[in-house]
Order: structure tokens, then C-alpha cells, then sequence
């Protein structure tokens, strides 16, 4: 992991009450104090002093703000103060969605409906890859940070490694990439794909779009790693080694996929049982029919429609325990800013509540199983 330092750029420095806040934070936050207030009135420089706070104590950061039009202005002003570390945007990526929901009163189903924004999903992935990759990065996200977003460690076990003069098949890079759900297409490059073309293999990484790595081959052995422009071919730079993170957050590996569709099948058993044994046939004909499709989904290419649902059974977690969030792509020594706490903080509180009684219908209607509701936002505990 590449360790630097944050260097704080401005053309001013900290005045009238602000080089005490700063100091005060920071000997609260190397003392282990879990909670300090930061009072200021709007335009008092309050992001400034936060700057100042991240520059001193140098280590990984997380902003959380209560919609994305604010954590987009914090990210561009993060951003002006550290040119030369890593700023990262993590909000949702839906440009419109509707989660599924069953309403009994008028026996109506609602399907799942969202339309996913590339632009963001890109923003996100490049945000998790920076965490993997060094220390003096700053993330500043929406509430979307604390819903489940699959585990970081089996996130980075699974990328793919080139380096130059590494002995790996073409066909070999080829199954990886597929195995982390990259797609061929030979015609066009697009974020998530790759292109085959001879001895060359050109790789669109999850967190770009412009960009591609370009792996030559002379016959088993990796000749040339280059990074190049999709549009006009034309090398950036050439690189020594190459890490291919993969196109979604929720990968696991085939071994543990299969635990996993077992744990799946089973509590699938249960739940028919249940449902059957209170006379409610068609709620069990229904968990049977739905399961056994995403099962099946899973099996076949490792992805299914409202995956995240399974997301603990996937990960191997306990019933019950916390879900894995962006936070747990976070080292241990993070240091987290709400901005504007009094608006963040009760959002987050109402984020659990209103899941949890959306999927406790589901359930009980038969859409879901019940380990759907251990993929969830986290509480304020």
C-alpha cells in the first residue's frame, strides 16, 4: 500500500478562532476522544479548518455529507486544498430507483426498478480501489456509505495481477477476467470489458472509462504493460505491474459461491416448511419459485437480480451481524467528519427503520428469505 503524506495547498493560512479549533481536534483525535463538535456559522470556514485537521493527523479520511450536491461541492473543495493526494466522490448510483415492495392491502407487487448512473459507479469503485491501493486518500459520500456493499476483503483477493515477464497464458487472463465478471466485446470498449486482438489484450477497468491497460503477450509471457487512451490508442505510460480490480462490488470466488448457494438452499428449505406448515401455499410456491432463480442465476454466471439480498450468506457472515459497508474498506485508524450533523445524523437514524419494516413485509409475503434483512444500512450504534 503506497504511503503518503497530505499536503495542504491554499493561499491562506488559519486565522482568528480557527488555528485553535484545528489544534484542539487534533490533540482530541490522537488522544482517542470518539466525538469532538466543531461549532461555526456558515462561512466561517469550517472546511478549511477540516483540511487543516486531515493535513496534521495524516491519515485516511471519510467526509459524510446528507446529499450528494453537498458532498460534491466538499469533494471539489477537498480537492483544491489536496492536488496531489486522492479525492474520492462515493454517493448512490442510481439515477432513479424503486425497491421492491409489496403492499397486502391491495395484494400489489412492486418490482425492483432503478436506472444505474456509469458515471457514479465509476466514482465508486475508483474510491474503493484507492483505499486498497494507499493511505492519503480523502472520501467524501452520501448516506449511500453505510448500505451494504459486499466484502473488501474477497473485493481485493480477487483482483487480477499482470506484471511484466510474468508467465501467464493468454487464455488464463482471460478466465480471470471473466471470473470477476468482465465482459469480451471486441468491437467496442467500454468500462467493465475487455478486447482481445492477437497477442494484445486491452483491459477497461472498473474505475475508468477513458483508459484502458494494454497487455502484449510474446507467447505465454506478458512482453509490454502500457496504459493507453481508448479513443486514440495513444500510450500514456508504460507500467511494470497492472492491478485489475473487479466490475462489482459483490464478487465472490466459485468455492465460496457454492457454500454459499448450499447455505441458501437450506434456509430455503426452512422457509417452505414454515409456510407450508401455516397453510400459506402460495407464499411458498412463491420463496421456491423466486430463490430457485437466483440460485440458479448464481450458479451460472455468479450474479443474479437483487444479489445485495443475499449479501450476508454470500459474505459468511452470522445472522444478525453487521453488514460489510465502505467503512470496512477503511483501515482501522479512519478518522469520519459529519458535516452538517444535525440534518446527517437523524437521516441516518431513519435509513434502518424504514428498510427493515419494507423488507419485513416482503418477507412475510414470500418475496423474500428472512436473512434479506441482514443487508441493510447501518444504525447509529
Amino acid at each position: 500500500m503506497k504511503e503518503a503524506k497530505f499536503q495542504l495547498k491554499s493561499d491562506y493560512a488559519p486565522a482568528g478562532d480557527q488555528p485553535e479549533a484545528i489544534d484542539a481536534l487534533v490533540r482530541g483525535i490522537e488522544a482517542g476522544e470518539r466525538a469532538q463538535i466543531l461549532l461555526g456559522v456558515t462561512g466561517s470556514g469550517k472546511t478549511y479548518t477540516m483540511a487543516n485537521v486531515i493535513a496534521k493527523i495524516n491519515r485516511p479520511t471519510l467526509v459524510l455529507a446528507h446529499n450528494k450536491i453537498l458532498a460534491a461541492q466538499l469533494c471539489s473543495e477537498f480537492k483544491e486544498f489536496f492536488p496531489d493526494n486522492c479525492v474520492e466522490y462515493f454517493v448512490s448510483y442510481y439515477d432513479y430507483y424503486q425497491p421492491e415492495a409489496y403492499v397486502p392491502s391491495t395484494d400489489s407487487f412492486i418490482e425492483k426498478d432503478c436506472s444505474i448512473n456509469n458515471e457514479i459507479d465509476k466514482l465508486r469503485h475508483s474510491a474503493t480501489t484507492a483505499l486498497a491501493e494507499r493511505r492519503d486518500v480523502i472520501i467524501v459520500a452520501s448516506v449511500s456509505c453505510i448500505y451494504s456493499l459486499g466484502s473488501p476483503e474477497e473485493y481485493r483477493s480477487m483482483l487480477v495481477s499482470v506484471r511484466r515477464g510474468m508467465e501467464k497464458p493468454r487464455e488464463q487472463l482471460l478466465e480471470e477476467l471473466v471470473a470477476i465478471q468482465y465482459e469480451r466485446n471486441d468491437v467496442s470498449l467500454t468500462r467493465c470489458h475487455f478486447r482481445v486482438r492477437g497477442d494484445v489484450v486491452e483491459i477497461c477497468t472498473a474505475d475508468s472509462d477513458n483508459t484502458a491497460i494494454r497487455v502484449e503477450y510474446f507467447g505465454d509471457e506478458i512482453d509490454r504493460i502500457s496504459e493507453v487512451n481508448i479513443l486514440t490508442g495513444e500510450v500514456l505510460s508504460v507500467m511494470q505491474h497492472a492491478a485489475i480490480f473487479p466490475a462489482s462490488h459483490y464478487i465472490v470466488g466459485r468455492d465460496k459461491m457454492e457454500d454459499a448457494i448450499k447455505e441458501i438452499e437450506y434456509e430455503l428449505a426452512e422457509r417452505v416448511k414454515y409456510f407450508e406448515e401455516n397453510h400459506k401455499l402460495i407464499e411458498a410456491q412463491r420463496i421456491a419459485q423466486r430463490t430457485r432463480y437466483d440460485i440458479e442465476m448464481l450458479r451460472e454466471i455468479g450474479f443474479c437480480s437483487g444479489i445485495e439480498n443475499y449479501s450476508r450468506v454470500l459474505a459468511r457472515r452470522p445472522p444478525g451481524s453487521v453488514p460489510y459497508t465502505l467503512l470496512d474498506h477503511f483501515p482501522e485508524d479512519f478518522v469520519l467528519f459529519v458535516d452538517e450533523s444535525h440534518v446527517t445524523l437523524p437521516q441516518v437514524r431513519g435509513m434502518f427503520a424504514g428498510d427493515r419494516a419494507r423488507k419485513t413485509t416482503l418477507i412475510d409475503f414470500g418475496f423474500r428469505l428472512p436473512s434479506a434483512l441482514d443487508n441493510r444500512p447501518l444504525n447509529v450504534d
